[in-house]
Formats: C-alpha cells, structure tokens, sequence
C-alpha cells in the first residue's frame, strides 16, 4: 500500500528472488543484443507516456549503441488489439512496444497477441519479485499472467469526485448516489468502462458497495450491480467514449458529480481542467480496485528489437525512471517498485503533489483493502455486458 514519501525498501535481489515467479515454467535464453542500433516503436493507449516517455528517452540517450530513434504512437485502447491483429495477420511486425492499461492487456491476452515474458525471458529482469510494491507484484501475476510487465501502479478508485459549492447533499453510499441522481438528472456522469479507468473501477468497486455475491464473477456474481447500472442509467444523459470529456464537462458546471481516480482528481485539478476547490468522496464499504500500466510486446516483433525491448524494459523499472512515474499525479502515486520517494521525483512533481495532492490519500489508501481487477478474460466479458445491457440503451 502506497503512500507518497513512504520510505521504501532498495531495487536489490538477485535470480533468485525473481525465480520463484512463474516457477517451473520453460525458460529460453534471452536473444543477443544487436550489433548495430535499432529504431522502436511504442504506442500507447492509455497514457502511460505522460509517465514514461522521460524515461524511454534516457534509455535511448544512455544506449545510443542500441537505440538509433523511438516513434510514438497514441491511440484509443479499444482499437488497440484489432490493429495489432490485423499487422499480425498481413505479417507486418511495426508496432515493437506496446502500453497499456488493464483493459487493452485483457482485450489482448483473450486473441493472443502477446509474447509470453515470464517466465521464459525473466533473467532480464532481476529480482523483479522482490522489487515490485506488494500490490504491483499482485497485478503483474493476476493482470499480467506473464504477457505483461508493470510499469506504473496506483490504487485507482472508485473515488466520486464533486463540486462542493454544488453538491450540499454528498452521496455517502450506493443507494444515496442512486437517489442524488435521479432527483438531479443529468448531473451525474460516468465514462465507458472499456475506455476509461474511473469507468472500469466504478464498474468493478460496485460489487463490494453493493454487498454482491461474487465481486470476481460479472456473469454470475453481479446480479445487484448489474441491476443498479440500470437503474442509474436514466439519470446519466450518455457515456462518454473516454475520462477526459467527463472531467471536461465536470470543469464546466454541466456535472456535478463524476466517478474519480486518485489520478484523475490530481491531474486535471493542477491542469485548471477542473477547478482545485473540486472535492473528493468515497461510499460506504469502499474497497479501491487497484490499475496499472503495462508493457507488452506484440507477437512477430524481430529478435534484434525484442532484445533491446528486454533490456529496456529492466531499465523502466529502476528506481531513478520510476520516480518520472509521479508525473503531474496522472497515476498517484506511480511507481510500481519500492524505495521511489517522492523526494527523488523531479522538482516539478514534487510541486505538483504537494499543492494539488490530498493528505486524505495516505489514510483512504492505508485503511481500505485494495483488491485486484477483474481477471482479464472476466474483465472482457464485464466490457461486453456493459457495452450490451447498460451503453447500447444510450444514444450518442
């Protein structure tokens, strides 16, 4: 569980502590490094960039022998695993490098376009078990299933977020939020959980605000959340196809209340998108359903590439780079190892958080269990059903 200015123990360990990952697996020796440099490409659909890209850049300044340039490329994670399928299928190999959050991993994972990294390539990243925060290394066993390496952590949400010279009567549980809404409709939004991570962890933290049967099974444990999504739906005016548009209107005055994230409270405050007095909540039996960013690589990437994406990816999770993942509180707190201060962040985050940061974090965060997303073939399936049952019966 993370705080910012935890102390946290050092980047140490050796083999060792990273065989009993994924152990008994068959291993492969990781490919040579290549003679000559390589160009990479990396897309990101989910914003891990604004993390990262500080640190791909120093790896590529420290290692020009390796890296001779990095193309960017961004786009919306519901279109990710068609793309990638479709250069798969015309055996084109030009995306090398793929960010992700959990959704566009799990839409990935159940077509089977990742290469497999653990445990057949896990000596290129000592000591990774013993590195990672506890619940980082959770998600990267539960999330990643040995196809994705996490990159950046937070514990997400769902948090609500609300304008208090507004708002007067704060929701403090599931039902009072389902009764706001309807007496003010219109006023309460949400975005697409398949595209957006307040969206997905609102969807996912319902089940235990709601005292569901099963919070890990959609299909035959959400019988209470499926139907309160219904329920609420009329006094939502659409779902935007992304978080942004709800923090936009939210800053705007034409919502009151939206679904929140520690990220997403922080960023868009110190970015003026949304106003600093905003105010932040939680519902009675609150439980965070953690997120993360992964790295993962399409199948039919070239050995030359895939070595130097190895060793990159190593690099990523250093200390000194994941202390870039403080950014601008894009993803509070960021860093998916231990011993990252926030006093090693850059002086620009380090302004950011103090001014724009919550000190209620340090207690939510410490005081309520953080559980893991759903798996990523359930997850698929909840995106499916709520695109069917609760999107669809909504225009725009």
């Amino acid at each position: 569980m993370i705080a910012h200015g935890m102390d946290r123990r050092g980047f140490v360990g050796g083999l060792a502590a990273g065989s009993a990952l994924f152990a008994g697996g068959a291993r492969a020796a990781a490919p040579a490094l290549p003679k000559a440099p390589v160009a990479l490409s990396i897309i990101d659909v989910g914003g891990a960039l604004a993390l990262l890209q500080a640190g791909f850049d120093a790896y590529k300044a420290a290692k020009p022998e390796l890296v001779s340039k990095i193309t960017y490329v961004k786009a919306p994670a519901p279109e990710l695993a068609g793309k990638i399928k479709a250069q798969q299928e015309a055996g084109k190999s030009d995306l090398d490098l793929v960010l992700t959050g959990s959704d566009g991993l799990a839409a990935g994972l159940e077509q089977g376009l990742w290469v497999k990294i653990f445990p057949d390539f896990q000596e290129a990243f000592p000591g990774i078990e013993t590195n990672y925060e506890p619940a980082a290394l959770n998600l990267f066993k539960a999330q990643g299933q040995g196809y994705g390496v996490v990159c950046a952590y937070y514990p997400s949400g769902p948090l609500l977020e609300y304008a208090p010279e507004r708002v007067k009567d704060v929701p403090k549980s599931a039902a009072s939020l389902l009764a706001w809404a309807k007496a003010n409709p219109n006023r309460f939004m949400y975005a697409r959980p398949a595209n957006s991570g307040p969206g997905r962890t609102f969807m996912m933290g319902l089940p235990y605000l709601l005292g569901d049967k099963d919070p890990k099974d959609p299909i035959n444990g959400w019988d209470k959340t499926w139907a309160y999504l219904k329920e609420l739906s009329p006094s939502i005016e659409y779902y935007p196809s992304g978080t942004g548009v709800t923090m936009k209107e939210f800053g705007e005055g034409s919502r009151d209340i939206i679904i929140s994230t520690t990220g997403w409270d922080i960023n868009p405050r110190f970015l003026g998108i949304v106003p600093k007095s905003a105010a932040i909540g939680t519902l009675e039996g609150f439980h965070w359903v953690s997120d993360a960013f992964f790295m993962t690589v399409p199948k039919g990437v070239p050995q030359d590439r895939f070595a130097v994406l190895l060793d990159m990816m190593a690099f990523i999770l250093t200390p000194k780079i994941q202390a870039y993942t403080y950014d601008d509180g894009y993803l509070y707190p960021g860093p998916a190892v231990k011993d990252v201060a926030l006093s090693i962040a850059p002086q620009k985050s380090q302004d950011v958080i103090n001014e724009f940061g919550r000190p209620e974090y340090a207690k939510l965060i410490a005081g309520n269990p953080i559980e893991l997303p759903l798996t990523p073939d359930k997850m698929v399936v909840a995106f499916r059903r709520w695109d069917e049952e609760v999107g669809s019966k909504k225009g725009k």
